[in-house]
């Protein structure tokens, strides 16, 4: 199921992006933590061990502690910023859950057992429509990530949404269809060998349409 980890923070004064810049020099993040009918906190994260939890995995299906003016908050990240040049952590959002909580989050696919599809071995890619899955669930019940076997697949063959294994009290938020995961694609080789294959057909379908046409014509010349 779902990590989680516990992040000492600060209640921050003030605001805006003058503030955020001299936390930033402080080795800190600004973050502000949203929800449970209360409002907005502002605080400052410690930016080392926020980075790395962030690199950890899993950090957006993460239930968080965080500890803020002698108080104990759970939470679950629901939005961060990085700086695009130099993968800074720019800002992080959090959403206050408690056990009564449901919330909305994508979670990550995993493929298993490659060398054990047939298809894969003859040459096959592996196509992945979908690297995440969004499902609603409780916040402590928050599936790490969804496990998929490729155990037995062959070329052309699809995984949709229904191969899924979903604990109790999870859903797909997609319900109205039985999406595309994932498929085993053709590998380059064997399609130009079907289109060589193809192009040969109608040549000769094309010499065997014109030899009756011919047939036909002397059949009627003989007739008359």
């Amino acid at each position: 199921m779902h990590q989680t980890f516990t992040v000492k923070a600060e209640a921050r004064e003030k605001v805006g992006k003058g503030a955020a810049r001299h936390l930033r020099r402080n080795n800190q993040i600004p973050a502000v933590i949203y929800g449970g009918k209360e409002e907005p906190l502002p605080i400052a994260l410690p930016y080392k061990e926020t980075f790395l939890a962030l690199h950890a995995g899993g950090f957006m299906t993460s239930i968080a502690t965080i500890e803020v003016g002698g108080k104990q908050i759970k939470v679950l990240p629901k939005d961060y910023q990085l700086e695009p040049v130099r993968d800074f952590l720019m800002h992080v959002d959090f959403l206050r859950v408690s056990e009564d909580t449901r919330v909305t989050v994508e979670v990550p696919v995993h493929f298993e057992n490659e060398e054990k599809s047939p298809g894969l071995k003859r040459g096959g890619t592996l196509n992945v429509v979908r690297h995440e899955v969004e499902v609603e669930a409780p916040a402590g019940e928050i599936p790490e990530f969804f496990a998929i076997d490729l155990t037995g697949l062959e070329i052309n063959d699809s995984i949709h949404a229904s191969a899924l294994t979903l604990p109790k009290g999870v859903e797909l938020t997609i319900t109205d269809r039985d999406f595309t995961i994932a498929t085993i694609a053709t590998p380059a080789a064997l399609r130009s060998e079907d289109d060589e294959a193809a192009e040969d057909e109608v040549t000769e379908t094309k010499v065997i349409e014109q030899t009756d046409d011919n047939v036909e014509g002397e059949t009627k010349a003989n007739e008359e």
